[in-house]
């Protein structure tokens, strides 16, 4: 009866190792399913960026606004009888630019 009771142990631990720690076990089930978890977010990311160009598209297609958007913010391009101006931001790298002194020669001399 012990025998045929250490049998029947080995049998059942013989199964179930294969569910647990198997090529299709519960490890490599919760791996896939974070797998999955990962990649639906990718795809999450990908879908709203798809459809932020086609609606760019869409718009570039059917109106001249986004077309002249385009035109002004890529290529720099302007209008006619239009005046560009282009502020920089000071640089950490350059140099400031320095203003001209307005103060006419005498002023100068006088302080």
């Amino acid at each position: 009866m012990r025998l045929l009771l250490l049998i029947l142990v080995l049998l059942t631990a013989a199964i179930q190792y294969p569910l647990w720690w198997g090529k299709g076990g519960w490890s490599s089930a919760h791996q896939l399913e974070r797998t999955i978890a990962t990649q639906k977010d990718t795809n999450q990311a990908l879908l709203a960026r798809n459809n932020a160009m086609k609606a760019e598209v869409k718009d570039l297609a059917t109106g001249s606004e986004a077309v002249e958007e385009r035109a002004r913010g890529d290529l720099g391009l302007v209008k006619k009888g239009e005046i560009f101006v282009q502020i920089l931001a000071p640089n950490e790298h350059q140099p400031g630019i320095k203003t001209p002194d307005l103060a006419s020669p005498e002023e100068k001399k006088g302080n």
